[in-house]
């Protein structure tokens, strides 16, 4: 909101001083964007909870009490105009529109005169003429959007406030020719619309050269409308910008007098008949009780009371000592003050929160432990960090092109229904698409290892929002050292951070090999809990398919591993959190090495399962060390070696008692896949 000093200096005595008065204002919550002392003007960010606070009287009220000046309000509601003609307004739907205020004037177009020109373009406004710029003076001077209507263009005569039908069109003031959706407020006479309710009028009704009559609205509509309008047309105004905030409801007919004594101060124009004032809907009346220990407790500092009336009634807040408290009345135009803690934020505003000691805050119980499940998070977060990988956060809005190949076959990623761009069409179905981009972007600036990691929600076709982890890793394995040179990162390293991953949470997760549109054939596995390989996997990893790095900027030439793991079932399967101890141990292990022939296409990961369920408790470790294949085994075979370590807690275990496990575990490997020992 861009604020004239002189403009605000006739609603309320202020310093002189621009700067001054930016700065007192800044320390109310205000933040000032930018400070031009040569024209006098202070831009300032408004918060969306303040729409009172978008026009000069909003801010002359927070001035007026920093100053302690009197507010000098610019509008005065005059008598009734008598007058023959009075335009015919018909409200559909109370709850979208609650008041609506008309007054029919004759007029006279024109330039307006070099002070409101000057004024307008101080605030940024484009001057037109004088009625469109008396409309828009009322707006920035008491923050209530007006539009002009030229009334014989007005079919009948007459307005109708309804919800527009699908399929009707109109040509907006901007010149475009807009398609309206089923729903949308519009303003309509008699046959068509003329109007966006709350965002522009239509070129069908435009005040014009040739106008001499003219009907002046001044209305309230429902924000939530407005917004939804605003959105799907790719059309934001200043009137909406207000509008979708909260207006206030008392404003209209306040709007339409300051409108009409501008007009004839410029002899612009004279009215021609009353003011019709369509009330269907219900003023809001809100009375909150505010404490002065409650006061104390929430700023960690008492206020006087005589500070606490000081404060809220130049604000416009109606204040009642009643029984120790106080009953404060909220003005209507106070749309965001609904409860006790609302009240005290207005105080201790103006009282100055740098003025506020510090004190620690009151507690009446201990802070309740978190979520097992955000305590899981933030430990898998440490391990992956742990292991290298630095965390990315994307965001959820992605491109189509890019989502399409995480999404099962047959399905269409979510569409968004109102999107910024088409960058940002759709919701993620994986958090892959922008940990890539995140790696190209990197790879672009010639950091060639990235390891990057991201936790966060996804959105699966048919199967809604869920959490996930996701990883990418390009370039080298480890680190360059003396001892050793560097390698590129390849599937098994990847495989060792999952494995990593499931014993943070007590999962033994087991990696079976899979086939996924998005990875490179043979290097792609599924992953699932062990002892549980008929559900759904839990996730997958693998090597990125080339043509899709390629197609998001990363070399074709260079790996790219890729995993991702569904997060609420991983944690959901975890052991809890207790802590358990062993004690070392304290009887020596006998160690077994075994190499057998397998079929080159068997798991490892099978292998394993089989000699774990095979083997007795005091097998502790099953370690493959080595593969082989070539001379001396047979065609579509392997060598494949493994270390077998057995311990007992209570015992030295027997040469024949190991013996005897070993051969149990032989004869399943035999007759389960066929195996024999070399």
């Amino acid at each position: 909101m861009r604020i004239v000093h002189a403009w605000l200096a006739e609603l309320v005595d202020v310093p002189a001083d621009v700067d001054i008065v930016a700065t007192e204002l800044g320390l109310r919550g205000f933040e000032v964007a930018a400070v031009e002392p040569d024209p006098g003007v202070i831009d300032f960010e408004i918060t969306a909870n303040r729409p009172d606070c978008l026009s000069h009287l909003g801010l002359a009220r927070e001035a007026s009490v920093i100053w302690s000046a009197p507010l000098k309000p610019p509008v005065h509601l005059p008598p009734g105009i008598e007058g023959t003609t009075a335009v015919d307004i018909h409200i559909e739907n109370a709850e979208l529109c609650p008041r609506y205020c008309g007054q029919v004037f004759d007029v006279r177009v024109g330039p307006s005169p070099a002070w409101l020109v000057e004024r307008l373009e101080a605030a940024g406004v484009r001057p037109v003429n004088n009625i469109v710029d008396v409309t828009n003076y009322v707006m920035l001077e008491i923050g209530q959007p007006m539009h002009a209507f030229d009334l014989p263009r007005i079919a009948g005569g007459r307005i109708v406030v309804r919800q527009a039908a699908e399929g009707e069109t109109l040509r907006t003031l901007d010149g475009v020719e807009r398609t309206l959706a089923e729903g949308m407020l519009v303003i309509a006479d008699g046959e068509r619309p003329v109007a966006l309710a709350g965002v522009m009028g239509g070129a069908n009704s435009e005040i014009g050269a040739q106008t001499t009559r003219m009907l002046l609205e001044s209305a309230s509509f429902h924000g939530p409308a407005v917004r939804r309008t605003s959105r799907r047309l790719g059309l934001k105004t200043e009137a909406s910008t207000r509008f979708e905030r909260g207006g206030d409801i008392d404003a209209p007919p306040a709007g339409i007098a300051l409108a009409g004594r501008l007009l004839e101060r410029l002899g612009a124009g004279r009215p021609a008949g009353p003011l019709v004032d369509r009330f269907v809907g219900q003023r809001p009346q809100r009375t909150v009780t505010l404490r002065a220990e409650r006061i104390a407790r929430l700023l960690g500092h008492a206020v006087p009371d005589v500070d606490v009336t000081r404060i809220l009634a130049p604000l416009g807040f109606g204040v009642a000592r009643e029984d120790g408290r106080w009953r404060v009345r909220v003005p209507t135009f106070r749309v965001d003050v609904t409860r006790e803690a609302d009240l005290i934020e207005e105080v201790g505003r103006h009282v100055g929160f740098d003025r506020i000691p510090p004190a620690f805050p009151w507690l009446d119980a201990p802070q309740p432990p978190p979520a097992p499940q955000m305590t899981r998070e933030r430990a898998l977060r440490q391990v992956l960090i742990a292991c290298g990988f630095s965390e990315a956060m994307t965001f959820a809005f992605i491109e189509r092109d890019a989502a399409m190949p995480f999404c099962p076959p047959g399905t269409e990623p979510d569409a968004i229904a109102n999107p910024l761009s088409e960058k940002y069409a759709v919701l993620r179905p994986s958090l892959l698409p922008g940990l890539i981009d995140a790696c190209a972007h990197n790879r672009r600036r010639a950091i060639k290892d990235v390891r990057l990691f991201e936790a966060g929600s996804r959105f699966e076709p048919g199967a809604g929002e869920g959490r996930a982890v996701a990883l990418v890793w390009s370039g080298a394995a480890v680190d360059v050292h003396w001892s050793g040179g560097a390698r590129p990162v390849d599937f098994f390293d990847m495989k060792g951070v999952l494995e990593r991953v499931g014993a943070l949470t007590g999962t033994t997760l087991d990696i079976v090999t899979g086939a996924y549109s998005y990875l490179v054939a043979g290097r792609a596995a599924e992953v699932h809990v062990a002892g549980d390989r008929e559900a759904r996997p839990i996730g997958m990893f693998g090597q990125l398919a080339p043509h899709l790095a390629e197609a998001r900027g990363l070399p074709a030439s260079e790996d790219l591993y890729v995993a991702e793991l569904d997060l609420s079932r991983l944690i959901g399967a975890a052991a809890d959190d207790t802590v358990k101890v062993e004690s070392l141990p304290r009887y020596p292990a006998i160690v077994r090495d075994l190499s057998i022939l397998v079929p080159d296409v068997l798991p490892a990961s099978t292998v394993r399962g089989t000699i774990r369920s095979s083997g007795p408790p005091t097998l502790v470790s099953v370690v493959e060390f080595d593969r082989y294949g070539g001379k001396g085994v047979p065609q579509e075979h392997i060598s494949l070696s493994l270390r077998l370590t057995f311990r007992a807690p209570d015992r030295t275990l027997t040469d024949d008692e190991v013996q005897a496990a070993v051969d149990r575990i032989l004869a399943a490997l035999a007759s389960k896949h066929g195996t024999r020992q070399r």
